[in-house]
């Protein structure tokens, strides 16, 4: 019998890519039959270290192609989501945190996660917010209470910090970046490269 495959998942609710990618991961997760490991990270912490910038301090000209490149996935995927939310750029760590604390509590984060990406991206609700991120919870059946006191434990925070560490010893710079067998593929644009190594089975590509 063939070892099950793992595929790291270095995220961040925050990002718009990682929610285009989203339901496509879970969809090649299952086909390949491949467990997902759900590493949350800061990029506040991660873009510092690897030479990347926050969205704002970006020049306007990489700016305005980020918009554009997002309203040509919005319309190549179907997908109806406000490219500017009401509610971002936001303090995202305790959204995060709670994907941290599920996985600390031996539940599986899945349904929160795609609760919490619809939320910000497709509802305009606030990820800051606790009582929302508690609602969002209670939705997907989790006892709110027990998870954001877990959240906001001392060893959820040591673990959000060191999945960014994590990442960053990995070659990780940006959120989402997909992880097979310490190869990187960065970005929901390489989900099909991702597809191809699952499918082939090849050896893993180093620099």
């Amino acid at each position: 019998m063939s070892k099950r495959r793992t595929i790291e998942y270095f995220f961040t609710l925050h990002s718009p890519w990682a929610f285009l990618g989203h339901a496509r991961l879970l969809d090649l997760a299952r086909r390949h039959d491949a467990a997902l490991a759900y590493r949350p990270m800061s990029l506040g912490e991660v873009f510092p270290a690897s030479g990347g910038l926050p969205l704002a301090q970006r020049h306007p000209n990489r700016q305005a192609y980020r918009s554009i490149e997002l309203q040509r996935w919005k319309a190549r995927l179907g997908l109806s989501f406000n490219i500017k939310p009401a509610f971002w750029p936001i303090d995202i760590t305790h959204a995060d945190r709670a994907v941290v604390a599920l996985v600390a509590l031996g539940h599986e984060p899945e349904p929160f996660v795609s609760r919490a990406f619809v939320a910000l991206w497709q509802e305009d609700r606030d990820l800051a917010d606790h009582k929302v991120i508690a609602g969002l919870l209670v939705d997907c059946g989790h006892d709110a209470a027990v998870v954001l006191a877990q959240a906001g434990s001392a060893a959820s925070g040591e673990q959000y910090r060191a999945n960014g560490n994590e990442a960053l010893a990995v070659g990780v710079f940006g959120s989402p970046t997909y992880m097979l067998d310490g190869e990187p593929f960065w970005g929901q644009d390489r989900l099909e490269s991702l597809d191809e190594a699952l499918t082939s089975g090849r050896a893993p590509i180093r620099p």
